[in-house]
């Protein structure tokens, strides 16, 4: 095979809680995500020469020939050498995920980059160490390699498959002035006192007590959609009102949930249709606005032409 296009979907967290600071200066969180049908395309191809070579259209920020630093970049390089594939790749990344806004990007576009480069050259590596790789690259990639919806717990990158529902119509909305960034986000956490306090020894630490995992898993969905959570909203919405503002706007327009994307900009609303969603996204007329649905895991694997990995 001389080429292969794949797409990298985003996500967006149904649930979201920060439990505290861990020795190794990453947060301990839990969160429950879920793939959307929003997405990029990564097309790869080998070519005759040695080397990486990455080109990024679609969006303005991020357009060009990106170096080693890239997640794209880093993927392949780390899984070529892991594999002992000596070729040379070409990677082409059309952007469509808005970029810095929590839903997922990056890190779905390096594990596309994975995924791509396993199916373009026809070689196996055990699930563990596909794994390994993901994490080392960032905390949600992966989600990425199954997609669907799971629960993240530890950084994010321990990954477990939940039961699924039947598809829903989401609305994601970007405002084009306002990113957050992740470090950010963390801080103003920290600097909030949003339920969590610093213990003697410097760990960040929620009180009361979170409930178990079973009952976190549960309220992930309501059967008309809600039940949305993300401890991110309290030192956000205050920084950024107009992101409040959004979420209130979507449910007002008829959204059954509506929260912030991993730790923002997008807010995301739940439609029992498309045509509500549609309807909904006139009333954002400044923003970016995307009427997609979630994905199922099946679905996720069939469209990446995801391999089993050993």
């Amino acid at each position: 095979m001389n080429s292969v296009r794949v797409p990298a979907y985003a996500k967006v967290n149904l649930r979201l809680e920060i439990l505290g600071r861990r020795a190794d200066g990453y947060h301990e969180l839990r969160t429950i995500f879920q793939s959307i049908s929003l997405h990029d395309t990564l097309t790869l191809e080998i070519k005759r020469q040695p080397g990486i070579e990455l080109h990024i259209t679609g969006n303005s920020q991020l357009a060009g020939e990106p170096g080693p630093d890239n997640l794209v970049y880093r993927a392949i390089r780390d899984l070529s050498r892991a594999l002992g594939f000596r070729r040379g790749v070409r990677a082409v990344l059309s952007k469509r995920i808005p970029v810095g806004r929590g839903l997922g990007g990056g890190s779905s576009d390096a594990a596309a980059g994975l995924i791509g480069l396993l199916r373009l050259t026809g070689k196996r590596i055990d699930g563990a160490r596909l794994t390994e790789i993901a994490s080392g690259l960032g905390a949600d990639v992966p989600f990425f390699l199954h997609g669907g919806r799971a629960l993240g717990i530890g950084r994010g990158d321990e990954i477990y498959p939940l039961p699924e529902d039947a598809r829903r119509s989401v609305l994601v909305v970007s405002p084009r002035d306002i990113a957050v960034p992740t470090v950010d986000a963390y801080r103003w956490l920290a600097e909030s006192g949003s339920g969590l306090y610093l213990e003697p020894s410097g760990a960040l630490t929620k009180r009361p007590a979170p409930p178990k995992l079973w009952g976190f898993c549960a309220l992930c969905w309501s059967p008309q959609g809600g039940a949305l959570s993300n401890d991110f909203e309290a030192a956000v919405f205050p920084r950024y009102p107009r992101l409040a503002s959004i979420k209130r706007e979507l449910l007002r327009q008829g959204a059954a949930g509506a929260s912030l994307a991993g730790s923002g900009s997008a807010v995301f609303g739940i439609f029992r249709n498309p045509a509500m969603a549609r309807r909904a996204a006139r009333a954002f007329p400044n923003d970016q606005v995307f009427v997609c649905s979630t994905l199922s895991r099946a679905e996720f694997r069939r469209k990446l032409g995801a391999l089993d990995f050993a």
